[in-house]
């Protein structure tokens, strides 16, 4: 969290370094978490709270970590030794725990992943982590999807990307509507990817032995 994000035109968040504008102490804030609970109407004094505000902020810097992760540094190193392998490279069900930027509530799913190599090739726990980095900061979900598809399509320089993200999220489940077991379904095919061929065939291998409850 030692970053200050700016919007711009491009949906991948501008990360500005450390320094660029005075962050919060951490007993900061964990004042800010004891004012919340003061706010919901309990005391933070009494046993039970007294030490969640220490607790709130250590999860804080776990759910956050995105902040710290620079997808350009996990995607730096490729592999050109691939005896020829030209087809595409696709990651299925990729745990996705995210939090929602309007409620900071959680966002839980899973991302499909896909490219198709041009004489290179990542590490595939790279693809694994770019998700992770961009799901670990307040997000929308559509905004999540379009920055891994162009993390990916900006640094391997692929014939083309294909992002599937698939989430529930506790706005809808747990305030507001209330309406549970819906699943929010957000997608972005770039470059060879929006083949009607490739695109079945990314389908076929996504559905392939699909687990209930995916995309």
């Amino acid at each position: 969290m030692d970053a200050v994000l700016e919007r711009v035109e491009d949906p991948e968040l501008k990360v500005f370094p450390q320094g660029t504008v005075s962050r919060p102490s951490r007993a900061e804030a964990e004042a800010a978490v004891r004012t919340l609970i003061r706010w919901a109407g309990d005391n933070p004094t009494r046993e039970g709270l007294l030490d969640t505000p220490k607790r709130v902020v250590k999860a804080y810097e776990e759910f956050f970590k995105g902040y710290k992760e620079d997808p350009a540094e996990i995607l730096a190193r490729t592999f050109a030794e691939v005896e020829g392998y030209d087809d595409m490279v696709v990651l299925r069900n990729i745990k996705v725990e995210s939090h929602c930027e309007h409620h900071m509530v959680p966002v839980s799913g899973t991302a499909h992943v896909a490219y198709m190599p041009d004489g290179s090739v990542v590490g595939i726990s790279k693809l694994a982590r770019v998700v992770e980095a961009y799901a670990n900061r307040l997000q929308t979900q559509e905004t999540m999807t379009a920055q891994i598809a162009n993390a990916i399509e900006k640094h391997l320089k692929p014939k083309g990307v294909a992002v599937v993200v698939d989430a529930t999220h506790q706005c809808m489940t747990c305030r507001g509507v209330k309406h549970g077991d819906v699943f929010t379904t957000t997608r972005q095919f770039r470059g060879v990817f929006k083949e009607e061929r490739v695109e079945r065939q990314f389908w076929d291998l996504v559905r392939a032995q699909q687990p209930r409850g995916g995309a």
